[in-house]
């Protein structure tokens, strides 16, 4: 069984900063996408920013410059650091993968995590 759980919201005052952090467990081969999206009351859920195998990342434009997506490969672990926080960061915070499992490992699967809250008072 494959899992993703996420640590690290709360709530903090506007200007502060957070790191979240997602750990993936489980019969993993490879972990080709580390991400993270985010999901506001009455809101689609948006991407926050991704991090692909090569290194290279991709941000939400409502984020960039703020907030840095890092990974430990070791520890099948990524982490977002959170600055500069405004209240309309205010959101439950999903870790996404897209990885391939040992039962079939030419494959990329998507999984969740089960989210965590982050909120920001101003």
């Amino acid at each position: 069984q494959i899992q993703l759980v996420e640590s690290g919201g709360g709530l903090v005052q506007a200007g502060g900063s957070l790191r979240l952090s997602c750990i993936a467990s489980g019969s993993i081969t490879r972990i080709n996408v580390m991400g993270w999206y985010r999901q506001a009351p009455g809101k689609q859920r948006e991407l926050v920013a991704n991090l692909f195998s090569g290194d290279s990342t991709h941000y939400g434009d409502s984020v960039k410059d703020r907030f840095t997506i890092s990974r430990d490969n070791a520890k099948n672990t990524w982490y977002l650091q959170m600055n500069s926080l405004r209240p309309e960061d205010t959101a439950v915070y999903y870790c996404n993968a897209d990885l391939s499992p040992h039962w079939d490992p030419g494959r990329g699967y998507d999984y969740w995590g089960q989210g965590t809250q982050v909120t920001v008072s101003s």
